[in-house]
């Protein structure tokens, strides 16, 4: 199946961490190890993925496999090097000044 109806679960401890669940099974197929360590689910919307739809920082035949394989998918937050700090930073010393 090409096309899922899924919830998309925002952490409450971790930012831009997002859990993409079917709509139908809700969270009763991810991990409670998993669930503990997300922590109290914050629901951000329900949305229709499907191969022809672009996401902004998933892989969508990736999040489709998860769903249909594990019943989840995890979105990791992007990884922050220390060269995109120090830009990050210089950038809001320069909308200041």
């Amino acid at each position: 199946m090409n096309k899922r109806i899924c919830d998309i679960y925002r952490s409450p401890r971790h930012d831009e961490m997002y859990l993409y669940v079917p709509k139908q099974e809700g969270l009763e197929r991810v991990p409670e190890k998993l669930q503990e360590l997300f922590g109290k689910p914050v629901h951000v919307t329900t949305l229709l993925i499907t191969a022809e739809r672009k996401l902004a920082r998933a892989d969508v035949d990736k999040v489709i496999h998860a769903l249909q394989d594990q019943g989840y998918y995890l979105q990791m937050p992007p990884v922050v090097d220390d060269e995109m700090r120090a830009i990050a930073a210089q950038n809001s010393k320069l909308s200041r000044g």
